[in-house]
């Protein structure tokens, strides 16, 4: 079984699957760094040369691929759920872990990455984060085994909610739980 993080930019996804795969002792994937060396060019690059329907088809194929691995952490790109066959093949053989944070909080993590996000564009403002997670929360809700708010929460913290989730019955977790 696979567990897998999905969640707007800037809720913690990397920080926190890196640490689950380390105490857990797994190998960690990232759908983004997984493209990048697809691709053979960054992620910003990818969008300003080739756009984002080939930036999503490219992470179809790396999801595709990923999902069907067994004992990874997988860390997902913030969009990964507009597609629904990418959410299908991640529940397969994942539980899916939704990371949340407030809009303010996604704006004051995402300032320091500003030039390797292409999806802040040169307006970038708590309203227009707003704007895209508007869009995409219904996509990450019905994608979710598990809901984790990150605001104010340190690594450790959100980790040991993981864990503690998990269990010692990876196995054979219930699908229907929601923290």
């Amino acid at each position: 079984m696979n567990i897998v993080f999905i969640g707007f930019m800037a809720t913690g996804k990397t920080s926190i699957a890196k640490e689950v795969a380390k105490m857990l002792r797994k190998r960690y994937m990232s759908t983004d760094e997984m493209i990048v060396e697809k691709c053979r060019k960054s992620i910003p690059r990818i969008f300003e040369e080739y756009g984002e329907l080939f930036f999503r088809k490219i992470e179809k194929e790396v999801v595709n691929e990923v999902s069907k691995m067994d004992g990874v952490v997988i860390d997902c790109g913030g969009g990964v759920v507009l597609d629904k066959c990418n959410v299908k093949a991640l529940k397969e053989n994942g539980i899916i872990f939704l990371l949340q944070a407030t809009p303010e909080t996604i704006y004051q993590r995402s300032l320091k990455d500003k030039g390797t996000r292409p999806l802040l564009g040169p307006n970038y403002s708590i309203k227009h984060v707003e704007e895209l997670l508007s869009k995409r929360i219904p996509y990450y809700l019905e994608a979710a085994d598990y809901i984790i708010d990150t605001t104010g929460k340190s690594v450790e913290e959100v980790v040991n909610r993981v864990i503690e989730i998990l269990g010692d019955k990876i196995e054979g977790f219930d699908r229907e739980g929601r923290s």
